[in-house]
């Protein structure tokens, strides 16, 4: 009778779950003698969210994806019984299980263990292999890491931990006692620290979401299954390299160029030819400044540099700097790893560079909940021109606190003095539509002894992680910045000297220049964030989150006066052919403070959704509300603005390692969203619109990548300002047409060999102004080179007497860009309208490396532009046309504890 019940109810089953997308089990759980038995727990691939047998001994589990799962079934009264189920698509699995009784007492097998298993990040290892005491059948963890064993008898057993593919095995000895449930957490180490997998050499692409990556893109999804263009410079090649800056770094990524160094004391980036690319630390904006959006970093404090390009500002709401459309970098300084472990070193080299720098870490207790990490650094150093030099002092404490296995909380600071002297670089001798830039002599200085720039950086943050399930998380973040800088510099006046009306471009007017900037950021973070969540036969990756930033920025210039107490424009005359002083005459002070203060407040909502159909197609699909309020002390009243920016896209997987995918994105600038026309009006925000289509696809088991990307950027509604001509104030506004950016960027990264690390990257630029009453038409904007190319080779020896040894070699190409913008009226900044700006010329450098472990202590030897090629990157109408560095050289000596 019972076997009619057990076909009745399978039949009955296969009827009412026809139909679905995913898969399902159904069964019944029998003892030896074919009694059905009741309470039997069934567990999937250690999912905590078992299914219990019912009277009789019927369990049903569905929405199962395509694929071998474990199962597990257990009962104190019977063994434990492991095995593996295989599943098609759009299947129902029909199954009988036999326990069989247990021959000890029911007692002893009443025990078990728990727990989570993540990795030096703390993000989940998922699908990590379990097997308890050599039985061949494994437990796995779920997506967030979590598994279970239970119907172990009291004592001891070996608890084994594999996942060959990314992380080292792990063996871990657990005695229970009767009736005991363990709970424990363990942590993974990646294979990556004895250079045998790709983890921390991957730049695009990596098999976990790295660490900070969250904090920009408000969602954790793997950036090869991001819809759009993400590279990630971990700190394995930040220290391979030798990189000492933010520049250093990003030339490892296709289209990321030095915009310019403003005479060395910042760097502002470019990304597709935008300017002023936003830079974050942590995820927060340090100088507001939209021209430039630059900040000071010291990279020995860096974990990883992450450049994400297209409108990825978007979900933090920074649409408003010049160079938002074109990406924003984000710098994420190194946490606690949870390990006792330190590391020293001291650098020297060309220019009396002297650099020593500290990583220590160390877990507090014995329960592992709380580590602490610092990090820090002195340099001083001069240059290979007279009088130049800098001199910095960095620190990056940290500390981490994880009071259960749900929750992680998150304190740093970040802190930055730097003195270094500003350098005005070269001049061009000759009218500013042909290039015949003066190659100034090393020993020749155009400014004075006494210049100096001190910049004072501090960045502080508090990050709160807690599980509210195993699928969604609450994460809140505090973080604020300080950036304050005191400028005291030499410049060149735009007037060029004259003689008998005759232009002398070899001698110009020199000035002094006092400024002051004091620029504070706050910003706070609110996200809700689920991952794989099911909808029928959709699964779900989705954030919808809160922020609110605020802004208290206070600049200072001062006029100069001589000794009489007049206000003067310049100081003397200097010749570049001649002998200059670089003392500054006695007599020149600063006076009449001027003094612009401004206050902004914004907030934002955002919200994304990752949508997986199947295995073959997903979707993304968001939206961002922004929100701007700004009050300065030089306009009358509030000006404020609001915008909707949606953005979606699609990834089809045609085969695994394969992605397509295409997106359409928004960004509104509300910067600009107040300014008034000739009549008064308000001419509104400005919008760029983006659309971005690619691959992505990793081969051989992940060791190498291969991305190609294609864009097209078109900004409307670009806008103008009409000066009088004399004092540049603006009278009004006109709208100055379209700018149009498209091209393409292709990367190679990854192992071509085992040994053979690669790095390559290529990018084309096609950037114009189109229908454009300022603009020439067709025109490219200042700075926009039409092609850049990077590459990077690194092979480690080993074996063999070369054993330890590792040998790299690089190259970096940026083309020939404008100086200047070609304009068609007067633009405030001194341009003569209508003249073509001569381009400034391509240039290609070539840097080597070697290094060689001895037990604890490292040993590396960088050389830098070795065919000491000249280069330049200027702000032309700045006054600034900086020289790369020459040829030169370092060495670096390192301890491991």
């Amino acid at each position: 009778m019972k076997h009619i019940y057990t076909s009745f109810s399978l039949f009955f089953c296969c009827i009412i779950t026809f139909g679905q997308n995913l898969s399902s089990i159904q069964g019944f759980i029998l003892d030896e003698q074919g009694i059905p038995i009741e309470n039997s727990t069934v567990y999937i691939d250690g999912n905590p969210s078992h299914k219990t047998s019912d009277s009789k001994g019927f369990f049903f589990i569905e929405q199962l994806e395509k694929g071998t799962h474990s199962m597990s079934v257990f009962h104190p009264n019977y063994s434990l019984h492991n095995q593996e189920i295989s599943l098609i698509s759009d299947s129902l699995k029909q199954i009988f299980i036999v326990l069989k009784a247990n021959k000890d007492s029911i007692a002893n097998h009443n025990s078990g263990i728990e727990g989570y298993i993540f990795d030096e990040d703390h993000q989940p290892v998922v699908n990590a292999n379990l097997y308890v005491d050599g039985n061949t059948n494994s437990i796995q963890t779920d997506p967030s890491g979590y598994f279970s064993i239970y119907g172990l008898k009291e004592g001891a057993h070996n608890l084994f931990i594999q996942n060959s593919s990314l992380y080292s095995e792990h063996f871990e000895n657990i005695f229970l006692s009767p009736n005991e449930i363990r709970n424990i957490t363990i942590t993974l180490n990646s294979l990556a620290k004895t250079d045998k997998n790709l983890d921390e050499v991957v730049v695009y692409g990596k098999k976990k979401v790295p660490n900070g990556l969250d904090m920009v893109t408000r969602i954790p999804i793997d950036p090869q299954d991001m819809i759009q263009n993400i590279s990630i410079i971990p700190e394995k090649i930040i220290k391979e390299q030798g990189a000492l800056s933010l520049s250093d770094a990003t030339q490892n990524v296709a289209g990321v160029t030095l915009f310019g160094s403003y005479g060395g004391v910042r760097e502002s980036m470019s990304i597709r030819g935008y300017r002023g690319t936003p830079v974050l630390k942590n995820g927060v904006q340090v100088d507001s400044d939209f021209r430039t959006a630059s900040i000071a970093s010291d990279m020995q404090g860096v974990e990883s540099v992450q450049v994400l390009k297209g409108s990825a500002a978007l979900t933090q709401g920074i649409g408003d700097g010049l160079g938002s459309p074109g990406g924003v970098i984000n710098v994420v300084t190194k946490t606690p790893k949870f390990k006792d472990q330190g590391n020293i070193s001291i650098r020297t080299g060309s220019w009396g560079m002297f650099r020593p720098t500290l990583d220590f870490q160390t877990v507090l207790d014995k329960k592992k909940t709380a580590a602490i990490r610092i990090n820090s650094a002195y340099e001083r150093s001069d240059s290979y021109k007279s009088y130049i030099n800098k001199e910095k002092f960095y620190i990056n404490p940290s500390f981490e606190w994880r009071p259960d296995d749900k929750t992680r909380i998150v304190l740093e600071m970040d802190y930055l003095d730097s003195n270094v002297t500003p350098d005005i670089g070269t001049i061009n001798l000759a009218p500013d539509n042909i290039e015949a830039l003066f190659k100034m002599p090393h020993n020749k200085f155009l400014g004075f002894k006494s210049d100096n720039m001190h910049n004072k950086t501090t960045t502080y943050s508090t990050r709160l992680y807690r599980d509210l399930t195993d699928q969604l998380m609450l994460r809140l973040a505090y973080a604020g910045s300080s950036y304050q800088t005191e400028s005291t510099a030499a410049s060149l006046t735009k007037n060029k000297f004259s003689e008998n009306g005759v232009i002398d471009y070899s001698k110009r007017y020199r000035t002094l220049n006092k400024s002051a900037r004091d620029d504070k950021n706050q910003v706070i973070q609110l996200d809700l964030i689920g991952k794989d969540v099911k909808t029928g036969f959709m699964k779900h990756t989705f954030q919808a989150g809160f922020d609110f930033k605020k802004t208290d920025l206070n600049t200072t210039s001062y006029s100069l006066l001589d000794s009489k107490g007049k206000s003067v424009k310049y100081i003397d005359v200097i010749d570049v052919y001649s002998p200059i002083s670089n003392v500054k005459p006695a007599g020149y002070t600063f006076g009449d403070e001027k003094v612009s203060s401004s206050n902004t407040s914004s907030y934002g909502f955002t919200v994304q959704d990752v949508v997986s159909f199947n295995s073959y197609i997903k979707a993304m699909l968001g939206v961002r509300y922004s929100s701007k309020i700004s009050q300065s002390n030089s306009t009358i009243g509030k000006t404020q603005g609001n915008a909707w920016d949606p953005f979606f896209g699609v990834m089809i997987t045609p085969i695994e390692n394969i992605n397509i995918f295409g997106s359409y994105t928004t960004t509104s600038d509300l910067r600009s969203a107040a300014n008034r026309d000739i009549n008064g009006k308000e001419m509104g925000s400005a919008v760029s619109k983006q659309w971005e289509m690619g691959f992505k696809s990793s081969w051989f088991e992940n060791r190498l990548f291969f991305n190609a990307t294609y864009f097209n950027i078109r900004n409307s509604d670009l806008q103008y300002g009409i000066t009088d001509g004399v004092s540049n104030v603006v009278l009004y506004y006109i709208l100055a047409g379209d700018l149009k950016r498209s091209g393409i960027e292709l990367e190679l990264t990854g192992k071509i060999l085992p040994n053979l690390q690669a790095i390559l990257g290529y990018s084309y630029l096609d950037a114009k102004y189109e229908d454009s009453p300022s603009y020439v038409d067709g025109s490219r904007p200042m700075n926009a080179p039409h092609t850049t190319f990077n590459g990077w080779l690194r092979y480690a020896f080993d074996k063999g007497a070369l054993k330890d040894l590792s040998l790299g070699a690089g190259v970096y190409y940026v083309g020939s860009r404008p100086v200047n913008e070609w304009s068609l009226v007067a633009d405030g900044h001194g341009t003569t309208p209508g003249v073509k700006p001569f381009l400034m010329p391509s240039y290609l450098t070539v840097n080597a490396q070697a290094g060689y472990k001895i037990k604890q202590f490292d040993i590396q030897v960088f050389f830098n532009n070795i065919f000491n090629e000249l280069g330049y990157n200027s702000y032309y109408r700045g006054g600034f046309i900086n020289q790369i560095d020459p040829s030169n050289f370092g060495i670096q000596v390192g301890y491991n504890f």
